[in-house]
């Protein structure tokens, strides 16, 4: 209990700073509370700047970047965990060899390859590194080796083919697995600031960490403000872990069985 209250203390203190004047936040010793609530942060990022650009450029690459792991990963996972092709072991073993490289080593030879394709400062330079990754194909891997082949030796009796017996059978036993990466996804995505800093340079497709930084470089004691952007950043996270949280004990029980 402790330890859970030093977790959620700064997200209570950014909430209450989000609704505190100005006038309150910059007092010496800081309140803990507002005298006063108000509104004005809120109304200000909504009315007065680019806020619901940035959010929105962010809803649509956190989209994209959930359905191109959704598809690419669990086909992938499928392929790695039932068809047996020459080959199989040492290709997954070089793909979880990516895991271990460091993605700031690899900022410099995507962004001449996105230059060469003509994506640099544009969302999809945010959006196609986004499409699939090693861990989202190995969770749906390890997850789909757990599951029964009879399940689809059944559907394949049954006058499916392999691929009907993936999306009418396997995939919605794989919902637990789906609903971890759809939030380790959207978590990844939401917040990534360091890619769309180097591939991003106008402020049209500034995405919303992107914007918040400059936001908060150009506004150094409206507090409200900033405070009340990043409520609004955070809000769709919480709600989608809330929502998938039953999701994760089985999907790590089932994932662990084989490997």
């Amino acid at each position: 209990m402790p330890a859970a209250l030093l977790f959620v203390a700064p997200l209570a203190w950014m909430v209450l700073t989000a609704f505190m004047p100005d006038s309150d936040i910059n007092t010496y010793p800081p309140k803990l509370w507002p005298e006063h609530f108000t509104t004005a942060g809120f109304t200000r990022i909504f009315t007065e700047d680019d806020y619901p650009l940035w959010l929105a450029n962010t809803v649509i690459v956190a989209v994209a970047a959930v359905a191109g792991h959704v598809v690419l990963c669990s086909l992938a996972g499928y392929g790695f965990a039932r068809i047996a092709f020459r080959g199989r072991g040492l290709t997954f073993g070089a793909l979880m060899a990516t895991i271990m490289v460091p993605t700031q080593v690899l900022m410099i030879p995507t962004f001449l390859l996105f230059k060469n394709m003509g994506l640099i400062d544009t969302l999809g330079a945010v959006i196609v590194p986004w499409l699939a990754s090693a861990f989202g194909v190995f969770l749906m891997r390890q997850f789909f080796l757990s599951l029964p082949k009879e399940l689809e030796e059944a559907a394949t009796i049954d006058g499916c083919s392999r691929l009907g017996g993936f999306f009418r059978v396997v995939l919605p036993l794989a919902r637990p697995a789906l609903a971890t990466l759809v939030v380790f996804t959207l978590l990844g995505a939401w917040n990534d600031l360091l890619w769309p800093l180097i591939a991003i340079s106008s402020g049209d497709s500034y995405t919303l960490q992107l914007g918040l930084a400059t936001f908060s470089g150009a506004r150094h004691t409206e507090w409200s403000a900033l405070m009340a952007g990043n409520v609004v950043a955070v809000l769709p996270l919480v709600a989608a872990f809330v929502l998938a949280q039953r999701h994760f004990v089985a999907t790590m029980s089932f994932s662990g069985l084989k490997g």
